[in-house]
């Protein structure tokens, strides 16, 4: 057995919550993390499921497309 002293636990790192943007504890003992509670992270899921969440896309005209050598 060894006689040193084990190291202080690091504080947990406090982050911004996505939904609410409250403050949130970011370590195992937080199961809802990065979310400050479960509240926060069923409204972001909700957002997620209801496409309020999108990611542009630019329309394709087909230009690039013809440029290309044909496939083998």
């Amino acid at each position: 057995m060894s006689d040193q002293p084990t190291p202080p636990a690091a504080k947990p790192r406090t982050v911004r919550c996505p939904a609410c943007g409250g403050p949130s504890v970011y370590a195992p003992e937080n199961r809802y993390r990065p979310f400050c509670s479960g509240r926060c992270k069923l409204h972001d899921l909700g957002a997620w499921a209801s496409e309020s969440f999108r990611v542009e896309v630019q329309e394709d005209d087909g230009a690039e497309e013809a440029n290309r050598p044909p496939l083998q």
